[in-house]
């Protein structure tokens, strides 16, 4: 019998699909050629919207869920998602990190704690049929798969019109700039992982998988800007995992990359962590925005270093992020408001859950929600104006 919260779960969902659907979605269509931005979609005020989620790494349990919407028959992975639908769909531009890569005939074994954790193509089906336009995609987890794992998540990536930043099939590739429109707004995307959980890079393809490396971003972030880039943002995988506060790393890096400065710009303009498989601090460093773990959006019965249940490791936020365009020739796109939104994906009902929407409709979430936001702003992100959103 299913229990009373994947009752009202689904319930949730179901009416969350039905406002998205009476909805305009204001989306950009990113399916140009690699390499290449889609056609531009003015905003209104010229400034735009971006939505940022957090590592997409569905374990055991949600393969399950995923395979029984398909009827049992392959997986479907858009009733999992369609409670943030109206959320990302009516964002300029919508940014998810894929922290696993794809392989339809051994995504079944995907248990944390397996040697290599592969997800099936119908995820980022799901992605794309929500209203994302892009995903990160260098992560622990890039070369589970070795060199044919990166070349089916791209190609799958490509086959659904989502662009990718990370992870290359060739050295043209990794050499691209990932350019994006949001509005009338080049947006740049990058990403990089501090780690490829002991796997090595392919023989002859260095280039693979792009690693942590403070003077290779701030070079790939000026070459953006060359390449028309108005917004820079840095999707970096780090962090300890489990740990809500950031570890030294993060804290050391994010001060030097925000403090990186062009000709008296910055040279990032948002960054986005990943990997620590629970929410992290927002905070304003050197005038930029920095998230230091978005949580994982996706993920299932998944046990910490400990050998434990965590419950926060289905516990995430979706960040947005609205930008307003320069008032002098040269200048920043500056942030006007910083917005996070807490989620949940509910393991009894296999849905991800938007939490201020899930409480608006009597479930009993607030707990939940209220523990997201303390940690969110405990960095004292609030006194620079961050704000939950709806």
């Amino acid at each position: 019998m299913i229990n009373r919260r994947r009752q009202v779960a689904l319930a949730l969902t179901a009416l969350l699909a039905t406002a998205a659907a009476c909805q305009n979605h204001v989306r950009q269509e990113n399916a140009a050629p690699s390499g290449q931005p889609a056609p531009a979609v003015p905003a209104p005020g010229g400034g735009f919207t971006l939505v940022a989620s957090g590592d997409v790494m569905p374990q055991k349990s949600a393969l399950d869920h995923a395979n029984l919407d398909a009827g049992g028959n392959g997986h479907d992975f858009r009733p999992m998602l369609a409670g943030v639908e109206p959320v990302v769909s009516h964002a300029d531009l919508a940014l998810c990190h894929l922290a696993t890569v794809t392989d339809a005939e051994n995504a079944e074994n995907g248990e944390s704690g397996t040697a290599g954790v592969t997800s099936p193509p119908q995820l980022v089906e799901g992605l794309a049929a929500v209203g994302y336009d892009s995903c990160s995609t260098a992560s622990d987890r890039a070369l589970d798969g070795g060199a044919d794992g990166i070349q089916r998540t791209l190609t799958d990536l490509d086959r659904t019109g989502l662009r990718h930043a990370g992870t290359a099939r060739t050295q043209a590739e990794a050499a691209a700039v990932t350019l994006l429109n949001a509005g009338r707004t080049r947006v740049a995307h990058l990403s990089y992982t501090f780690d490829v959980n002991g796997n090595t890079l392919p023989p002859g393809q260095p280039w693979a998988v792009n690693l942590l490396d403070e003077n290779r971003i701030l070079a790939d972030a000026r070459a953006a800007r060359q390449a028309g880039a108005d917004v820079v943002v840095l999707s970096v995988h780090w962090g300890t995992d489990g740990q809500d506060a950031p570890d030294q790393q993060q804290l050391t890096l994010a001060k030097r990359l925000t403090a990186a400065r062009t000709g008296g710009r910055p040279d990032i303009d948002l960054i986005l962590g990943t990997h620590a498989h629970i929410p992290q601090a927002y905070e304003k460093v050197n005038g930029t925005w920095v998230v230091y773990s978005l949580g994982d959006q996706i993920a299932g019965e998944l046990n910490n270093s400990q050998g434990h249940q965590d419950p926060r490791g289905n516990q995430s936020t979706l960040a947005r992020f609205t930008f307003t365009p320069p008032t002098r020739p040269g200048g920043r796109w500056e942030v006007a408001k910083a917005e996070f939104i807490p989620q949940l994906y509910d393991l009894d009902a296999g849905r991800v859950v938007d939490l201020n929407a899930a409480i608006d409709q009597g479930a009993d979430f607030t707990s939940v929600r209220d523990g997201i936001r303390d940690v969110v702003l405990g960095r004292g992100a609030a006194k620079d104006g961050l704000v939950m959103g709806e």
